[in-house]
């Protein structure tokens, strides 16, 4: 687990990396602009790391599922090889899978509309400035955004309901809660990078609204990022143990 959300906060931090610096960079200047090859740079990167991380919370989710489903053979399922594959092959799919939507995006015409609806250079507000039909190409676009969002979280569900059908086993409500609770932080993580990325990738271009789809993206750039070390570090007792000696907060010993 500590491993795959090791990758999954170098690969958040990367990938917010890419937007933050050039949306400051904006903010602070007036001449707000972007050359077309640090454009389509900007999103291979940014849809590379961002689909890197649909494809770990994927990973995680069998990992969830190995762990309370099998105890016994996680060692097996989950050995360093098969994580080191596992891993490589979540970050080889995504830049691969951001390679083609790039390409067909950069690959259209664009004529003499070349002001970008956004504070970085995503799918939609790029598309949208093309001078020619565009159908074809998003429909391509559509088929990888279900590759990539659709099937990893269906996956996750499918991991979840026998993860939930195992716990409905167990006998005592305190083990109950220890193993539902290995799962929470990971299934809020889901929820919110899979709902508010969804809800951005999965519909046509025409149907995008530049400043209610900007405060959802805002939603998964940069806030989720920054609520994901809170959410899975602060519900680890030995984190919250180290924060407590930190702020001098420790825990006077108990008498046995």
């Amino acid at each position: 687990m500590y491993f795959f959300l090791g990758i999954l906060s170098t690969s958040e931090t990367l990938y917010t990396f890419v937007i933050l610096p050039r949306m400051l960079i904006n903010l602070l200047s007036v001449a707000r602009a972007i050359s077309f090859i640090c454009c389509a740079t900007q999103m291979f990167f940014f849809l590379g790391f961002a689909i890197t991380n649909c494809l770990l919370l994927g990973v995680m989710g069998y990992d969830r599922y190995a762990a309370i489903c099998h105890p016994l053979h996680y060692p097996i399922l989950m050995s360093w090889q098969m994580c080191g594959r596992l891993a490589a092959a979540c970050g080889i799919g995504g830049f691969l899978a951001s390679l083609t939507v790039v390409n067909l995006v950069f690959s259209l015409p664009f004529c003499s509309a070349n002001q970008v609806n956004h504070y970085f250079c995503d799918i939609s507000p790029v598309i949208r400035l093309a001078c020619t039909s565009t159908d074809s190409h998003e429909f391509v676009i559509f088929i990888c955004g279900v590759l990539v969002l659709v099937v990893p979280f269906s996956f996750i569900c499918v991991s979840y309901f026998c993860i939930l059908r195992t716990i409905l086993k167990i006998p005592s409500a305190e083990g109950k809660q220890k193993a539902f609770s290995t799962c929470a932080s990971h299934l809020t993580v889901v929820i919110i990078h899979y709902g508010c990325a969804s809800y951005i990738y999965l519909r046509p271009t025409a149907n995008y609204v530049s400043n209610k789809d900007r405060l959802v993206t805002v939603t998964y750039t940069i806030v989720t990022p920054l609520l994901n070390p809170m959410v899975y570090s602060l519900r680890n007792k030995d984190v919250q143990v180290a924060i407590r000696k930190v702020l001098g907060k420790k825990e006077s010993p108990k008498l046995h």
